[in-house]
């Protein structure tokens, strides 16, 4: 593990964070200019304490997860020790701009959230960012802070992706304060130090190309293909090349959300990420009984990020970030015909996206139904259990898991898929078909079963497992975050000690609502 030269000394009292705490180097996104962010302390936060902490991101940090229990763990991260850093190694709130709900919002930025600076570690950067920690010059008529239930649930979900396999920002820790937060309710503060070799989005590309400065654009364009994608460089046009390889992360990104029934629930364009991560947890969930209309979240009244809904806006976003770029594709033309070659190039790169979303999503959808050997005909086949699934709100993780049990053999295993169906001789027709498809693999059922428990979790981080959590928390009870936390890092998994966390949500989990304060 090695280090950048050191921003400060945030605490005598931890010298492994001493050290590890590191500034942007040069070329890094700091490196880029006060045009790009505002440096300024975090906000105090009164009495901090530890609510949760992520061993496996300290471990990617190259940092000895001890840490946590040194003496100003808390302080430092809830941003207290920024106080007194000087001016030129204070944490930076970055500019941007966007879409929202498919609304051009104007400017935006990290109105909540500063980054501290990177660590280096196996050869790969990280930035650490604290979320909760305070009004910034972009939080426009926002307080500045997160609520302990919110940060909880970034906490949880960021980590859990990550062991689902899905691209995703990390968490390293949750901070907690009694400090009063206003949200629907009087709620308490807390603060999320969550880990991304970026934050660069969408929207800070949209920002510039609004204001009309193609010169910040253009170092933007050049910092992200110089840090993340240096094989853009070796094209004829790198900014076209960068476009193209976004679409293709977002496609596959997206594709991975819909195999596992995980819902969003803000793909705003500020909310995008430009290395294809999953970024900004607020009112998402996992789907339940599947319904292919599914809103996670309560504000979205006209149901624009609904599960089904998720690859177009998907591509809708790749669309704006085209839009942005477009000032500095088509640089090897005349200029005679710049402007028409370049929309003509980036219209190409976005119709990649179907190319890449669809046999994406079709591959994971045969991995989870145990179809070895790829057939026509498959693509429609899983559509027809999606179809039955949502007429019957089957249950989206808890089927997929139970097709394993099934034998193509004779209907002996089909007992617990049949249970999460009202329409039996519709689920019943479809295993039949199902165990005639299974006769033409070559592997058994034993070794299909097995193949098909890497690809279909039997835990996800459902809304009512979340939710438990957070009201336990809430009397500084953190034991049961510690154990959801440790069950999610293993979701494929059977863990009969905890087989509770994969049952069928109760019935008062259909009371749950989450929005964008969630």
């Amino acid at each position: 593990m090695s280090f950048s030269p050191s921003i400060a000394a945030p605490s005598p009292r931890i010298p492994s964070l001493t050290e590890a705490l590191s500034a942007a180097r040069p070329g890094a996104f700091a490196g880029l200019g006060s045009a790009f962010y505002t440096r300024l302390p975090a906000a105090p936060l009164p009495a901090p304490y530890l609510v949760g902490f992520s061993p496996d991101a300290a471990r990617m940090l190259g940092l000895d997860p001890a840490i946590a229990a040194e003496p100003g763990f808390a302080e430092l991260f809830a941003g207290n020790a920024t106080r007194e850093w000087p001016q030129a190694a204070l944490p930076y709130a970055s500019v941007y701009s966007g879409h929202q709900f498919g609304v051009w919002a104007g400017q935006l930025g990290d109105g909540r959230a500063l980054s501290l600076g990177e660590l280096e570690h196996d050869g790969q950067r990280y930035e650490l960012q604290l979320k909760g920690s305070g009004r910034t010059p972009y939080s426009r008529m926002g307080d500045g802070r997160a609520v302990l239930r919110s940060s909880i649930r970034e906490f949880l979900c960021s980590e859990a992706m990550h062991h689902l396999g899905i691209p995703t920002t990390r968490a390293l820790s949750v901070i907690g304060s009694d400090q009063p937060v206003r949200r629907e309710e009087i709620e308490t503060a807390a603060v999320v130090t969550r880990v991304s070799p970026s934050f660069v989005r969408f929207g800070h590309f949209e920002h510039f190309y609004a204001a009309d400065r193609t010169s910040e654009l253009r170092a933007l364009a050049e910092h992200v293909i110089d840090r993340f994608y240096p094989a853009c460089r070796e094209a004829d046009d790198p900014v076209l090349a960068l476009l193209d390889a976004v679409v293709a992360r977002t496609a596959e990104l997206v594709a991975q959300w819909q195999a596992v029934g995980f819902c969003h629930g803000v793909m705003n364009t500020d909310n995008m990420s430009i290395l294809g991560l999953t970024i900004d947890y607020g009112p998402f969930g996992f789907v339940d009984g599947f319904n292919a209309g599914h809103i996670c979240n309560h504000s979205d009244t006209q149901g624009r990020y609904a599960y089904r809904t998720q690859p177009q806006i998907a591509y809708w976003n790749c669309f704006c970030l085209a839009q942005s770029l477009l000032p500095l594709i088509g640089e090897r033309y005349d200029e005679a015909v710049r402007q028409e070659r370049a929309i003509a190039d980036t219209q190409t790169a976005l119709d990649r996206f179907k190319g890449h979303f669809g046999p994406a999503l079709e591959s994971r959808f045969q991995a989870k139904l145990g179809l070895a050997d790829a057939r026509e005909g498959d693509a429609a086949f899983a559509d027809r259990l999606l179809a039955l699934m949502h007429a019957s709100r089957a249950d989206f993780t808890l089927t997929f898991r139970r097709l394993a049990l099934v034998s193509r053999r004779d209907a002996s295993g089909d007992g617990p898929v049949r249970d999460l169906f009202h329409d039996l001789a519709g689920i019943d027709g479809w295993l039949a078909d199902y165990r005639a498809r299974l006769a033409a693999e070559t592997r058994d059922d034993a070794a299909r079963r097995e193949a098909m428990h890497r690809v279909n979790p039997k835990y996800v981080l459902r809304n009512h497992l979340a939710e438990a959590a957070i009201r336990r928390a809430k009397e500084k009870d953190f034991s049961e975050l510690e154990r959801l936390a440790a069950v999610l890092r293993r979701p494929f998994d059977e863990q009969p000690e905890h087989e509770a966390y994969a049952a069928l949500p109760p019935d008062w989990a259909d009371t749950l609502e989450v929005s964008c304060s969630s």
